[in-house]
């Protein structure tokens, strides 16, 4: 087994079993939330008795969500405390079984408190599994990883989703039985992931007083800002772009799933590249890239210039998050003191998830007011100017880089 400070090259760290144990896990976050959403009709079917059924099945969804919001944090500093390691694997043993009692619950109001038990977990598994990240790999091979982790929340998003609604259209329970796939997963994790973790993080942070940035406090604080926002536009995806095809006069229902299909394979696909992009122009040059891409596609989608033209719009948001996305982890894990990295990592995933719950809230004024097209145009906007600014953050790093050299 490797040690926990052994660093493999950027190149193979897919080959590495303990970067396999953390995508696993990485695959696991992206589940939580919307691979239930095929089975929502039938079970509002199934308990149309109750007097508040639209409400309740509609809160299956983000109830997750809300529970990260504000647990993360709270697991983030128990982590540093008692170690990251133990803590992911009972992460995904509560995933497993709160996820899976969907499955012989006999009510809705169940199965909401075993959905917010689940949000629990996620922050567990996502915060554990970022700090980890940190403990066992650093420099280029963080930075593989940190990418190669979007990638797989893409493409397990993909096949879970896709694998629910096959067995939601068999029945509304069914779906919940994929939470419970993660308990396969479970002994690889165990073994792959070195026990010593707690011991070396806790050793490097008595070792050096100076460990992490001077202001890692203030860069967490505006990086925890960006990450709320980017998700906040972001999830102007998924939770408009049904309506605002309707309103458009496409089957919404296909069109969405195409949409939101097209985009999330694009995003696997990108994140796949991240690690080199990022070794060629740096986090600021991945966020000018990425940040400019989406605005081309949130543009796209706004124009109203036909369907094709939202496809790509999709494929260009999809490409410009997974750029985005991963440089969040790494300058988090860059800034942050070895023995804080639990608590800033939960303090990122709070932002993550912050901006999945406002969004909505966000978006039904400015729809009100201006329009889809006027909502999707304004995020193209607002994110063209975040690439204009790290595009000028990236230049004078560079000419900072070149002053120090003459």
């Amino acid at each position: 087994m490797k040690s926990p400070v052994e660093v493999p090259p950027a190149q193979a760290i897919w080959r590495d079993r303990r970067a396999q144990a953390l995508l696993l896990a990485a695959t696991l976050t992206i589940m939580a939330n919307a691979t239930i959403s095929p089975a929502l009709p039938g079970l509002a079917r199934e308990f149309a008795d109750h007097p508040q059924v639209d409400l309740l099945t509609r809160l299956l969804v983000p109830a997750p969500s809300l529970a990260v919001v504000f647990v993360a944090p709270l697991v983030g500093v128990l982590s540093d405390r008692i170690g990251r390691r133990g803590l992911l694997v009972w992460g995904i043993a509560l995933f497993v079984l709160a996820g899976s009692a969907g499955l012989v619950l006999p009510s809705l109001e169940s199965m909401l408190v075993s959905r917010l038990i689940l949000g629990i977990a996620v922050a567990a598994i996502m915060t554990t599994q970022t700090a980890l990240t940190g403990d066992y790999f650093s420099g280029a091979a963080r930075v593989a990883l940190t990418g190669l982790q979007t990638s797989a929340r893409n493409f397990g998003g993909f096949v879970f989703i896709s694998t629910a609604g096959v067995l939601a259209a068999l029945s509304p329970r069914l779906p919940f039985a994929i939470y419970a796939l993660p308990l396969l997963v479970l002994p690889f994790v165990l073994q792959s992931l070195p026990r010593p973790v707690r011991l070396v993080a806790a050793q490097v942070g008595k070792a050096s007083a100076t460990d992490g940035h001077r202001n890692w406090l203030l860069i967490l604080t505006g990086l925890l800002l960006l990450q709320m926002v980017t998700n906040m536009t972001f999830f102007i995806m998924p939770t408009q772009i049904p309506f605002y095809l309707d309103a458009l006069g496409h089957d919404s229902a296909v069109t969405t799933g195409t949409v939101l299909g097209l985009l999330t394979l694009a995003g696997g696909l990108a994140a796949l590249m991240y690690g080199r992009l990022a070794a060629r122009v740096g986090v600021s040059g991945s966020w000018t890239l990425g940040y400019g891409a989406m605005a081309t596609g949130m543009a796209a989608i706004g124009a109203q210039a036909g369907l094709p033209a939202m496809l790509a719009g999709a494929v260009c948001i999809g490409i410009g998050f997974a750029w985005v996305l991963p440089a969040f982890v790494t300058v988090m894990l860059a800034i942050a003191p070895a023995r804080r990295r639990g608590a800033a990592g939960g303090l990122l995933t709070t932002a993550i998830f912050l901006g999945q719950v406002l969004s909505p809230f966000l978006s039904l004024p400015i729809i009100a007011a201006i329009g889809f097209d006027g909502l999707y145009l304004g995020a193209g906007v607002l994110l063209a100017t975040i690439s204009a600014l790290a595009l000028i953050g990236c230049v004078l790093q560079r000419r900072r880089i070149r002053g120090h050299a003459v």
